[in-house]
């Protein structure tokens, strides 16, 4: 029995490391190159022609899109240097003086042609082809070179399509939604007792260091979203990366405001010490509210990540129970509130923040919130590529495209698939 526990182990580790991004980039990269150069010694005059591994070990990314992109840069960068370098052997030769203004004039070239990261690349070209007797051979079989190895990686991810890193954003974003519940359920637990203002302080570090979760959330989504782009194995592509990118809008919003929330609490603690901050009943509901709250935050991130639309219905409809719950103890924590506030007047104005706080971030996980927000977002990016890229549009709206996202898109409600 421990044997066959050991065994799925191993294997849920293997899995794991086969569509690890660093292993995926490892192996990809090391056959295009070798690849490219079996290519490379058959086609090129060089007796070693290392610029086109080298080309292809730059192109290769791990997702397609920031392939065809890299791609098409590094070769114009090459390209737009070797063309330099030949205009200098046949004006100047190579001399210090020329070698300077070989560099200024490649560099400027370089952000001419807007090879954005790779300008470098075309005072690095210009100087190699430059440095060189035969500056003509070499010139064009380094240019050969590059094509070889651009081809090679463009080719290399379209026969073996790199992996979709949906997944792996999705896991990213629920762990980020895990630990604003754990710190929610944290503030409520203390705010139902005494409250020190030292403890109050601590939890306030924290939802700020939730900042540095939301930057690696949104690396992971980034990834994803250059998955989703140009990959043939995706259909609607833009409704899978609006709904991602929204959804971590939504937890970001939630994370800044229950920021805000555990200042209002330091706050109250300051106040009030060494009293506790609320009356035992008023306490006792905030700290339900809290914990309803935190699990709707957690329903709210299984819907935006989930993949199959039965999941997804099933989610939407956790999350409106449990945001129905959220609301109706909400009313109670306002009456309750209140009356605090009229007994004793003092700390009214942080009463009703935190009441204002706890309530903007149930209308945020609102299923309703969200499908307007989906709507928008999807209106406006649409927008922006009708804009950009006109005739790409009409293309798509030929093809049945652009009414099948329509479609789509007016069945998502709060569904994320």
């Amino acid at each position: 029995m421990r044997e066959a526990r050991e065994g799925r182990v191993s294997l849920e580790r293997l899995g794991k490391l086969r569509r690890d991004p660093v292993v995926v980039q490892t192996l990809r990269s090391a056959a295009a190159a070798t690849i490219a150069y079996v290519i490379a010694l058959r086609l090129s005059p060089e007796a070693a022609p290392l610029t086109a591994p080298l080309t292809a070990l730059l192109v290769v990314q791990v997702t397609f899109y920031a392939t065809l992109t890299n791609g098409i840069r590094r070769v114009n960068s090459v390209v737009a240097g070797v063309l330099v370098a030949i205009a200098f052997s046949l004006l100047v030769g190579l001399t210090w003086w020329s070698l300077a203004l070989l560099i200024v004039a490649s560099l400027a070239v370089g952000h001419l042609v807007r090879v954005n990261e790779y300008v470098p690349e075309v005072a690095i070209s210009a100087m190699l082809v430059l440095g060189v007797t035969t500056v003509g051979d070499t010139a064009w079989a380094r240019v050969l070179e590059t094509l070889i190895g651009a081809v090679v990686g463009l080719g290399f991810n379209l026969l073996l399509a790199p992996p979709v890193w949906v997944e792996e954003a999705g896991e990213s974003m629920e762990a980020l939604a895990r630990r604003l519940r754990q710190l929610m359920l944290r503030i409520g637990e203390e705010a139902a007792g005494r409250q020190p203002v030292e403890q109050a302080a601590a939890r306030l570090h924290e939802a700020r260091r939730l900042d540095h979760d939301i930057v690696e959330v949104d690396a992971d989504l980034r990834q994803a979203e250059d998955s989703l782009r140009l990959n043939p194995r995706v259909r609607d592509s833009l409704l899978h990366r609006v709904v991602l990118r929204t959804g971590l809008d939504t937890l970001e919003i939630c994370t800044v405001v229950l920021r805000v929330l555990a200042r209002t609490l330091t706050d109250l603690a300051k106040q009030r010490e060494p009293e506790p901050l609320f009356e035992k009943e008023t306490g006792a509901v905030v700290e339900q509210l809290l914990s309803e709250i935190a699990d709707a935050v957690v329903s709210f991130s299984v819907l935006v990540t989930t993949h199959v639309s039965s999941n997804a219905e099933s989610a939407e409809s956790r999350l409106s129970a449990e945001l129905r719950t959220a609301a109706g103890t909400r009313d109670k924590l306002a009456v309750l509130l209140r009356e605090e506030a009229e007994r004793e007047d003092r700390d009214w104005q942080l009463l009703g923040a935190v009441l204002t706080e706890v309530n903007r971030i149930i209308d945020e996980l609102d299923t309703e919130h969200r499908s307007q927000r989906l709507l928008e977002e999807l209106d406006r990016v649409s927008q922006e590529q009708r804009v950009r890229i006109p005739r790409l549009n009409r293309i798509r709206e030929r093809m049945g495209v652009q009414e099948q996202l329509w479609r789509n898109r007016t069945g998502m409600g709060g569904r994320s698939r």
